[in-house]
């Protein structure tokens, strides 16, 4: 396949891998996700943007310490329950008694068995005060998982886009290098002829080194990309796979990605002047790309009122940090109530046998109430609780700001990126243009080697600014869908839970 076709594959990639699809506000709940799936990455395996995701969400250390939390906050619920709970005590024992007198020399041995039950009967609330407070604190973890996904989600996506992007750099850098090679040539044989001087040579060599170098660069960054994707999906010595986007038929590797080697170049060849061509007359490596510079991007679905009422109605964080003001405000609650006596019962047994007296045992039964406060330490622990809720309530109050000012300036990046893809792909088209006319008057005398060579440079450089900008327009579109945790097609659920309800 040629190069200028798989920039084509990966630009439409590119594209598709970050179209929304379109469905009304109302209908979000009705996309349908599935539970991220444990996948093995085998050697030669090609992967999709949902399959890096799954992986990330498998294999993420954020989202499984999420998990532990939670758990965590389960059983501090069930620790505060236990206190409506009896505390059953048992013990047996053995004592031996010698006392030594003048006239009296005495032994005595016993034995004892004893057990005791208490139980909490009323505390006017302060238990349940409690329990509240551990649930809400509880939901709030639950919620803080939900965060953990759509977090590692996003990151996935602006990796593999990342990815995408730096693939087709590289061609776009391997066909530069085609065009040099040939420039190269053809002023070579103008120079054999005596049409063009030696420094226009020179110049030609230059250029091609030049963008030899770019290249390399590109090269680097590529690597560098596939790096950060197994980073954001926490793969380590991964084999060697490929990534695709649903939707686009590839007949042709879109990323390779092979980080298994690593090796010093030890050929020569980079070093050499370029191979003779079959004629020496200038052909472009490097199709237009017309296709592409039409084609219509679909436009995020929702307005900004829309993406506004979806964060305040999705966003986990938000959310968590809700149930954790209500924690706080039953944790004031269970201060308070410290003012207020406990109302308990026990019962209890006891058995006691010994060589002086006769077999014993004893039964008891009641009901107390008792009270144990500081008075002064408690009015400050009141104050104090209070001063908590103030702080979690303005907390809130930021974080709901903060939102708003998330979503928008998300949008407004959105609307920016968006509108810069056609005029870049109009500007592609117009280099084009320049650089056939920069290099039709170079080679009739017309024109000088500048002229070209910035054309050139004006075309290379106008194909990476648009690869760039659909690459900005997915990362935007991604972080949009992120900030207002628009529900996506692979998710991880906690403990058979969706986004705190059951399944």
């Amino acid at each position: 396949m040629s190069i200028n076709k798989k920039i084509i594959i990966i630009m439409f990639a590119l594209v598709l891998a970050g179209s929304p699809c379109s469905f009304a506000i109302d209908d979000t709940a009705k996309i349908q996700q599935t539970e991220a799936q444990t996948i093995k990455v085998k050697k030669g395996a090609t992967l999709s943007l949902y399959d890096c995701i799954a992986i990330a969400l498998n294999n993420s250390p954020a989202i499984k310490n999420a998990q532990y939390d939670y758990n965590i906050s389960k059983s501090q619920v069930s620790i505060a329950r236990s206190e409506f709970f009896p505390t059953i005590g048992v013990g047996a024992g053995y004592d031996f008694d010698s006392i030594h007198a003048k006239r009296i020399k005495t032994n005595t041995n016993s034995y004892n068995l004893n057990a005791s039950m208490n139980m909490l009967l009323f505390n006017f609330g302060k238990t349940n005060a409690r329990i509240s407070m551990q649930k809400f604190y509880m939901i709030a973890d639950e919620y803080n998982f939900y965060n953990a996904v759509r977090e590692i989600t996003f990151n996935v996506k602006q990796k593999y886009y990342q990815v995408l992007a730096a693939r087709a750099g590289v061609l776009i850098n391997e066909a530069y290098v085609d065009i040099n090679e040939r420039n190269y040539q053809r002023t070579k044989a103008y120079y054999d002829e005596g049409l063009k001087s030696k420094i226009d040579l020179v110049n030609a060599e230059v250029t091609l080194s030049d963008s030899k170098i770019g290249l390399i660069k590109s090269q680097t960054t590529y690597e560098k990309s596939l790096v950060s994707l197994n980073n954001a999906m926490y793969l380590v010595d991964a084999p060697s796979y490929n990534i695709s986007e649903e939707g686009v038929n590839l007949n042709d590797i879109v990323a390779p990605v092979d980080l298994t080697r690593f090796q010093k170049i030890t050929s020569k060849e980079d070093d050499k002047t370029p191979q003779a061509v079959s004629d020496a007359k200038f052909t472009s490596a490097v199709e237009k790309l017309e296709l592409l510079t039409d084609y219509k991007i679909e436009k995020f679905p929702y307005t900004f009122d829309e993406c506004i009422d979806m964060a305040k109605k999705n966003r986990a964080d938000l959310k968590a940090y809700e149930a954790t003001v209500d924690a706080i405000e039953q944790n004031l609650k269970y201060i308070k109530r410290n003012y207020y006596p406990e109302i308990s019962a026990g019962v209890g047994y006891a058995l006691r046998d010994s060589n002086k007296t006769e077999l014993t045992n004893s039964f008891n039964a009641g009901v107390g109430i008792s009270s144990s406060l500081n008075i002064m330490a408690q009015k400050n622990q009141v104050d104090i609780g209070k001063y908590q809720v103030n702080i979690a309530k303005n907390t809130l109050e930021q974080l709901q700001k903060d939102i708003y000012f998330q979503v928008q300036n998300a949008y407004i990046l959105m609307l920016e990126a968006e509108k810069q893809i056609p005029l870049q792909a109009v500007k592609v088209r117009q280099t084009r243009e320049n650089y056939e006319l920069a290099e039709g008057r170079y080679y009739v005398g017309l024109g000088d080697y500048i002229q070209l060579q910035d054309a050139k440079v004006n075309y290379n450089n106008a194909q990476h600014s648009y690869i760039e900008s659909i690459y900005n327009y997915n990362v935007a579109i991604a972080n949009l869908e992120s900030v207002i945790a628009m529900p996506q097609r692979v998710t991880k659920t906690l403990e058979g839970k969706k986004n705190g309800r059951k399944k």
